[in-house]
Formats: structure tokens, C-alpha cells, sequence
């Protein structure tokens, strides 16, 4: 980092605000999307050395997801709802205070998420349950999900440190926290599981480690101070009006992401009814589907802290002129990824089974292939719902959020499941996406509509001020 503090702050803000809009979201964008993909990767790595112990393994895995996916939830309620105030504060020039925000969301965070891992624990054989273990995977599932539980602050760590990086644009150090944490997890998965003979827990362990190391790991450009934000107990500030701009983008946030591990509950419970092969298809395969999404997904988060700088400095053109230019990089993306899934899909589930389970390799190549082929929807709305986050607008960003996982993924699961039965299941992802495209249309004109008012408001207000000093003059 440069010596002088406000020198390197000048030329961030720059960057943000000055270059030109198809420059600055690659660099913001590229390292989260390498972020993302690592975590889906070192997700996908648990399942593939746990296939080797047997179907009923694999489903555990899968079944784990949703308990993962609360504990992220929360974490990332925190993380993006500070995030997105951050990015504002900084846009805005008030370094101070965005310092306070990201010490006071850490903290807390870490802090409740310990308390509910312990109370989660007590619970924990009728909490795997509940998330859509059957009989037989149930053993399995209690193994992996209480080393989860134990990981469970650092995962908050993680999470909040990698979304504060984030959002004064710091994407690079972000990535290399979550690339050092995958590489471990994949080197231990197989010593732990099979050198070790620990099965199932021995997954579950690696993955705890990875993200005590991530956590570590992310926590040093704050302790070597190269970054715009400090973090120091002493900027812990426990205030209301810290408290409520986290929550206003926050709570959208984690009813988004909490309601992603309600519809892998639902799709779990209703994959068990047609059998462990079925439970263990739709477990690969949302992995597999969640690993293209997740490129989509950095790419929106590296775009995030650009709107939040520019609606920080008033600069309302560059907003819309940002967000068109990620469309386009990420209908173009979803394309390609999309079609290099489906194309492999059936070689894909084949690894993580015997060659001899046609159900799971049929059942998850159809998921797969329907998802992919409708994952340009999906990455529309990804690109909108961010938008909607870095403006602090929390109704649209909450409507957003719910419309794919909870408005249209449960019913359609319920729906296609009972009509077209473990196909239609299978289906069900891909139909939700284009439903959610009713919401997200019209949402996006609105949002926009607004901008271009704003911006024609400001050049006129700029028309007028030079008028006056002319006439003053």
C-alpha cells in the first residue's frame, strides 16, 4: 500500500469513478469470480472424496448444504449489508465511520454465529432430519455436520472479511483468502479420508481447517494495514444507526441466502421420497449447477462496490452504464459455461458414482442440462438483485432475493414433482428461473427509470450552477 493513506484512497477513488466502466468491473470482477469458483470447487471436493464411500455418503454431504448454506446466510447478511454501506461511506469520503461499520459487523457476527452453533448442536440429530436425511443417511450426515458446526464462527470470519475486501474494491486479497483455504481443503480430503480411515468426518474436518486458515489468511491485510478500512476493537460501536444501515441491506441478504437452504430442504425431502439415488442426483448436481452460477455471482459482487462508489459521488450515468456492460459480460459467460456443462453433463455426475448407477447419472444429467440451458435467466437476476443492493434499497433487493428461491423454486418443486414425478423435480430449478423473470423485468425498468431521472436532474442543477457563477462573474 502506498505511505500516504490519502494518496492510495485518491487513487482508488479514480479508478472507481473515472475509468472506464468495461476496465474496472473485469478487474473488481475477476478475482471474486476466481473467489467463487474456488468455494464452489472445494464444495464439490467434499462430495467427490466422500462418493468413494457409498451413496448414502454422498447424499449426507448434500443434505449438509443447507445447514452450510444458513450458517453463510447469516454470515453473509453481515457481510453484504455492511458491504453496501461501506462501498457508499467510501464513495462518499467518511473513512472513519465505514472503518466503525465493518469492525462492528465482524464482531457481531462472529459472535452470534458462535452462540448459535452451540445451540444447534444440542439439537443436532433431529436437525439433520429436518434437513432431509433418511434413515440411512442420517449417521453420516451427523458425522459431517458437527465438525460444520465447530467451523461455524470462522466461516462468519470468512465471510464478512472477504465481503468488507470487497467492497472498497480490495477484490485480489479477497480471492487469495478463499484460493489459500482451497487448496488445503482439497490436499486434506484425501488424507483425512482415506489415509486417516476418518470416512465422512474426515471431509468434514478439512473443510473446518480450510476455513480457520481462510479466516487467518484474509485477516492480514487489515494487520499489515493495505487497506482502506481498519479494523481494531476500538472502532467496535455497538450504535443503532450502525445496527440499522446493516440490517437494511442485510436482512434482504439473508432471507435470500436462508431461503436457499429452505429450498434445498424442500428439494432434498421431496429428492428422498424417490430414493437415496434420486437424494444423491440432486445433491451432485446442484453443485455442479451452483459452480456456473457462482461465476455469475462473483461477477455481480465485483460490480456491487463500483455502483456503491458511483452512488456515493452522484454519479448516476455510470451506474446504468455499468450495469449494462455486466449484462452483457454475464450473458456471455452464462453461455459458455452453461454450454460446456450441459454438453459434459452425464460425464460429470459419472464421477461422482459407480458407472453401474444409471438412475443417479440419468436424474442428475437432466437437472444439470435444464438448468444450464435457463442459467441466463438466473444470471439477469443475479446482476439485478446486486444492483439493488449496492443502492441500499432493501425492499427491491428483499423481493429479489425471495422471488427465485422461495416465490418460485418451492411451488415449483411441489408442482412438477407431483405432475411429472423425480423428472419433473429435476426440472424444477430451470422452470423457477423463467418465473422469475416476471419479477425481475419490471423491477429492472423501474430501478433504471430512476437513475436516468436522477441523472437528468443533476445535469440540469449543473447547468444552472454554471449560469449563475457566469452571471455572478
Amino acid at each position: 500500500m502506498d505511505k500516504d493513506p490519502s494518496a492510495f484512497r485518491e487513487k482508488r477513488r479514480k479508478m472507481m469513478l473515472e475509468e472506464p466502466v468495461a476496465r474496472v468491473i473485469p478487474l473488481l470482477a475477476v478475482p471474486m469470480i476466481m473467489a467463487m469458483l474456488i468455494d464452489s470447487i472445494y464444495n464439490i471436493t467434499d462430495t467427490y472424496f466422500v462418493s468413494q464411500l457409498g451413496t448414502a455418503a454422498t447424499a449426507a454431504v448434500g443434505v449438509n448444504d443447507a445447514l452450510m448454506q444458513v450458517s453463510r446466510s447469516l454470515a453473509m447478511g453481515f457481510g453484504i449489508g455492511a458491504s453496501s454501506y461501506i462501498s457508499r461511506l467510501l464513495g462518499a469520503k467518511e473513512y472513519d465511520t465505514a472503518s466503525r461499520v465493518g469492525t462492528t459487523a465482524l464482531v457481531t457476527c462472529v459472535i452470534l454465529m458462535t452462540l448459535a452453533a452451540m445451540a444447534s448442536y444440542i439439537f443436532i440429530d433431529s436437525l439433520v432430519v429436518v434437513l432431509g436425511a433418511t434413515k440411512t443417511v442420517k449417521p453420516y450426515a451427523v458425522q459431517y455436520a458437527s465438525w460444520i458446526l465447530v467451523a461455524s464462527p470462522f466461516t462468519a470470519g470468512t465471510v464478512v472479511l472477504s465481503q468488507l475486501l470487497r467492497a472498497e474494491g480490495n477484490t485480489r486479497f479477497s480471492m487469495i483468502g478463499m484460493v489459500s483455504g482451497c487448496l488445503i481443503n482439497i490436499s486434506l480430503d484425501p488424507l483425512f479420508i482415506n489415509v486417516l480411515g476418518l470416512g465422512v468426518s474426515g471431509a468434514a474436518i478439512a473443510t473446518s481447517i480450510s476455513k480457520l486458515l481462510s479466516c487467518s489468511i484474509l485477516l492480514i491485510p487489515f494487520m499489515r494495514k493495505r487497506t482502506l478500512l481498519e479494523l481494531k476493537f476500538e472502532f467496535f460501536t455497538p450504535k443503532k444507526y450502525i445496527y440499522a444501515e446493516i440490517t437494511k441491506m442485510g436482512v434482504p441478504t439473508f432471507l435470500r441466502s436462508s431461503m436457499l437452504a429452505l429450498s434445498t430442504i424442500v428439494l432434498n425431502t421431496y429428492a428422498g421420497m424417490f430414493g437415496d439415488n434420486a437424494l444423491a442426483a440432486v445433491s451432485v448436481a446442484n453443485k455442479c449447477a451452483r459452480f456456473v452460477g457462482s461465476a455469475i455471482l462473483g461477477l455481480g459482487q465485483g460490480f456491487q462496490p463500483l455502483v456503491g462508489y458511483c452512488w456515493g459521488a452522484k454519479q448516476y450515468r455510470r451506474i446504468r452504464q455499468a450495469f449494462w456492460t455486466c449484462s452483457a459480460m454475464g450473458a456471455a459467460l452464462a453461455a459458455v459455461l452453461g454450454a460446456v456443462f450441459a454438453l459434459f453433463a452425464p460425464q460429470i455426475i459419472r464421477i461422482f458414482t459407480s458407472q453401474s448407477n444409471t438412475e443417479m447419472i440419468s436424474i442428475g444429467s437432466f437437472m444439470i442440462v435444464t438448468q444450464c440451458i435457463t442459467m441466463v435467466f438466473h444470471v439477469w437476476g443475479i446482476i439485478v438483485n446486486g444492483l439493488y443492493q449496492a443502492l441500499g434499497r432493501p425492499i427491491g433487493a428483499g423481493v429479489l432475493g425471495l422471488s427465485r428461491q422461495l416465490i418460485c423454486l418451492i411451488p415449483s418443486v411441489i408442482v412438477m414433482s407431483t405432475l411429472f414425478g423425480v423428472y419433473g423435480l429435476a426440472s424444477a430449478q430451470a422452470v423457477s428461473d423463467i418465473a422469475t423473470m416476471f419479477i425481475v423485468v419490471p423491477m429492472v425498468v423501474s430501478i433504471l427509470r430512476k437513475m436516468k431521472t436522477l441523472d437528468t436532474d443533476m445535469c440540469l442543477t449543473n447547468e444552472n450552477e454554471r449560469l449563475q457563477l457566469q452571471f455572478d462573474r
